[in-house]
């Protein structure tokens, strides 16, 4: 059910929870959250010498690998990679995207071949990253929050110290009282107001510098899963690969809220695959096959792998009807490991669910 809180004059569902994490109480509770969504401060990579393999414009992909020539030297993953292409004129391309992975070391200028688990990009002689000026991050701020105690009390002591909350989690919930997700953060109190949204509510502003937000470009994903899970299978399947992401992570993280009474040996399961055409959409299919519209049987292949160990709705030994398989394996067959490898990721998902005791008909 969901969580609804009296005010004098209104009826105010509950979507947001701010939390201590060390010992579990609540700070506050909200309806609403001002600077959830925007974008995250990305590092910025410029490749001098560009020579292309692949057209490299927009969003380039969620895994992006550079693979230094030295093999002393591991490959380094910039994720959620944008480009705007390749300047005219300069030899290079400029590649942002989120590298808080550990990057290359400081100083290298050797070439480098870039990947993005699927197909060579390109390569370039050197590349050199390119510190971004220094912005003021915006404040997260909860709006009409009805305060804990704790909260209560460290605002009316008001010292530095007593502000500084510490680690904490926002708990966000779904239009029917669900727990979704959770965003860590240090919660660092800058200014509180009382809320036009009803008596006794304030408005709690805390340092952005401690929180990395929800890109914008999920917020239309977000919207749809604050409305409850969805009814039916392949919700997702009008979405690029990028949202298709976005929607995987929602679905991984809500799995960790809820158990599933796993079903008995000899289960027959079916999965619809039309519209397999990414690394994604496969996830996304397998857990919707064994769980329904909007489940989760992993995100990758070691979730995969594990998932099919039992307690994800699961027992083995049982069977998988997999409907259209000839699209997975034109889109799935050629993939590249981290530091460039080819390999096959629609075969070897086939050997994990095999090995996990599921038999799979291919149809």
């Amino acid at each position: 059910m969901p969580i609804v809180h009296e005010d004098e004059n209104h009826r105010r569902r509950t979507r947001y929870t701010l939390a201590e994490t060390e010992h579990g109480h609540a700070w506050g509770v909200c309806a609403e959250v001002e600077g959830l969504f925007g974008e995250p401060e990305r590092g910025t990579y410029e490749l001098f010498g560009w020579i292309p393999q692949a057209e490299v414009r927009g969003w380039v992909g969620k895994r992006v690998w550079l693979v230094p020539d030295d093999e002393t030297l591991d490959p380094w993953l910039l994720e959620d990679a944008e480009s705007l292409g390749q300047f005219l004129g300069t030899g290079g391309l400029v590649l942002t995207g989120l590298d808080h992975y550990e990057g290359p070391p400081e100083g290298h200028r050797g070439r480098v071949r870039v990947h993005d688990g699927h197909r060579w990009l390109g390569s370039c002689r050197e590349f050199a990253r390119v510190l971004p000026p220094k912005r003021v991050a915006p404040p997260l701020v909860l709006r009409g929050l009805e305060q804990g105690d704790q909260l209560r009390a460290a605002l009316t002591k008001g010292t530095r110290r007593a502000l500084d909350l510490e680690q904490a989690a926002l708990e966000i919930q779904d239009d029917q009282g669900e727990p979704l997700t959770e965003r860590l953060l240090w919660a660092r109190v800058r200014a509180w107001r009382p809320s036009s949204c009803g008596s006794d509510l304030i408005d709690l502003e805390l340092d952005g510098e401690f929180f990395r937000p929800v890109p914008e470009y999920t917020r239309p994903v977000w919207e749809r899963w604050l409305a409850g899970p969805p009814a039916a299978l392949g919700a997702w399947a009008d979405l690029d690969t990028r949202r298709r992401g976005a929607w995987l992570d929602l679905v991984r993280e809500r799995a960790g809220y809820r158990a599933l009474g796993d079903r008995p040996t000899g289960h027959a399961y079916e999965l619809d695959g039309r519209h397999i055409t990414d690394e994604p959409s496969l996830y996304l299919a397998l857990g919707e096959a064994v769980n329904g519209p909007g489940g989760y049987f992993g995100g990758c292949l070691a979730a995969l792998d594990d998932c099919l160990g039992g307690t994800f709705g699961y027992t083995a030994p049982a069977t998988l009807l997999w409907r259209e398989a000839v699209i997975a394996r034109e889109y799935l067959s050629q993939a590249l490991t981290e530091d460039g490898q080819p390999y096959d990721l629609f075969g070897v998902v086939l050997e994990v669910l095999s090995q996990g005791g599921m038999h799979v008909t291919l149809a």
